[in-house]
């Protein structure tokens, strides 16, 4: 891996993590479009460059963190609040994610990472995300997110395995659909994140260790690099949809699709 993949390769996994757009299709896409050698760009090599956003969206949300894990551990017995609420919701959100991609992790190293499948995807879920953005009712804050709401999100986890689908933007999705605004439904994605960031690295960063001459100074660039860029995606997103629309991304998703699946054709 060249410091330039490198840093390309931060780039695009620190941006698309936090976008509905789909980071692992990214991270499949790009190495498939350039001719890099793929050998460098396995998923243990996603999971692991998913470090650096994970490092992005603890330093981002540390102190609601902070506020959430104090809120439910130091009211064990005691009336709940809306913090200590939120934060067994997000451990209810969890399970599913965790479950699922224990389960099909193999399939996801192999089968699932195919550029017409991916394409097929982003299209798809596009589609999905258009829908929800436009006729979900966008009044929940995510103080007045539920259980019920909870659990649908941490279920739709379960289709983010498939490359093209997008962990944000299938939970964002999920959260549209159960009335949350924007703001709410990425904001609750983003914290959801982290522990399943988490989960995934514990499992997949000791196959990393094991493999030779993966762990070098370019790799180390690349996560600095995703850990930045997934930082200033975060900010971004969360000020654009005090504003406006998913639509932009929905676009995005739809046109990526056509161009892959032109590039499939050509090669053919």
């Amino acid at each position: 891996m060249t410091v330039f993949q490198a840093v390309i390769m931060g780039l695009v996994q620190g941006l698309a993590e936090f976008l509905p757009i789909s980071s692992t299709a990214h991270l499949v896409l790009v190495p498939w479009l350039f001719g890099w050698d793929p050998k460098y760009f396995d998923l243990s090599f996603d999971v692991a460059l998913h470090m650096g956003t994970l490092l992005a969206v603890v330093i981002f949300f540390w102190r609601d963190w902070v506020k959430l894990i104090v809120a439910a551990f130091g009211r064990l017995g005691k009336k709940s609040t809306v913090e200590s609420r939120l934060f067994w919701y997000l451990v209810v959100a969890v399970i599913p994610g965790a479950i699922f991609g224990l389960l099909l992790e193999k399939k996801a190293d192999t089968a699932l990472r195919n550029p017409l499948l991916i394409a097929v995807m982003l299209i798809l879920m596009g589609l999905v995300l258009y829908w929800a953005d436009q006729r979900g009712a966008k009044r929940l804050k995510i103080e007045r997110v539920s259980l019920g709401s909870s659990l649908l999100i941490g279920l739709s986890q379960a289709l983010a395995i498939i490359p093209g689908v997008s962990r944000s933007g299938i939970t964002m999705t999920a959260g549209l659909a159960s009335g949350l605004t924007r703001e709410a439904a990425a904001r609750f994605s983003f914290l959801l994140s982290a522990p399943i960031i988490l989960g995934a690295g514990l499992v997949e960063v000791p196959h990393l260790l094991k493999t030779p001459g993966m762990l070098n100074l370019n790799f180390g660039i690349s996560v600095i690099v995703s850990a930045l860029a997934g930082m200033a995606s975060i900010g971004f997103l969360l000020r654009y949809l005090q504003r406006k629309s998913f639509l932009p991304f929905v676009w995005y998703r739809l046109l990526l699709g056509v161009l892959v699946l032109a590039v499939i054709f050509l090669r053919r």
